[in-house]
């Protein structure tokens, strides 16, 4: 397989490009080469098909005059200093407008996100501690609330009694 530095130097020597001393080494190792054989015939081939449905153009002033305008343009255009922009009342304005409009849209996403967030009063719950052994929960949108005591029981006896108070 060739690499690419061999191709090029089989489209270098097919465009008689190279020196007589590289051109004598390419035809040495065509000699020996029927791969590198192979492709020069194929870019041959390749040549002469765009030579044929190649069209010559001619340009209206010589290659010389034509690539000189070009330069003189290229030239000119860096020499010439760009004028400064000039800033109008209505630029001003959009510099101005355009931040204060995107931070009003920031601030309004986020109310607009908190308030998804915290519901109406009358459908929230309230959870309280008044004392460390009784706790209070306050359910507003159910119309509820718990009282939860905590005090340790002291004996059986206790126990029984508060079971047989709240059957």
């Amino acid at each position: 397989m060739m690499d690419w530095e061999q191709q090029l130097k089989l489209q270098a020597y097919l465009d008689d490009e190279l020196s007589a001393a590289d051109r004598r080494r390419v035809e040495a190792w065509l000699a020996r080469d029927s791969e590198a054989v192979a492709l020069l015939a194929e870019l041959r081939r390749t040549h002469m098909a765009l030579a044929v449905g190649e069209r010559d153009h001619q340009l209206p002033e010589s290659r010389e005059f034509y690539w000189s305008q070009i330069e003189r343009g290229i030239r000119s255009a860096e020499r010439t200093p760009t004028a400064p922009e000039r800033s109008s009342w209505w630029a001003a304005w959009r510099r101005l407008v355009i931040p204060l409009g995107a931070m009003a849209a920031v601030v309004l996403a986020g109310i607009l996100t908190v308030s998804q967030f915290n519901p109406a009063p009358g459908r929230e719950s309230e959870m309280t501690l008044a004392d460390s052994d009784a706790f209070t929960y306050r359910d507003y949108a159910g119309g509820m609330t718990l009282v939860w005591l905590s005090y340790p029981a002291e004996s059986e006896s206790s126990l029984s009694s508060l079971v047989d108070t709240l059957d």
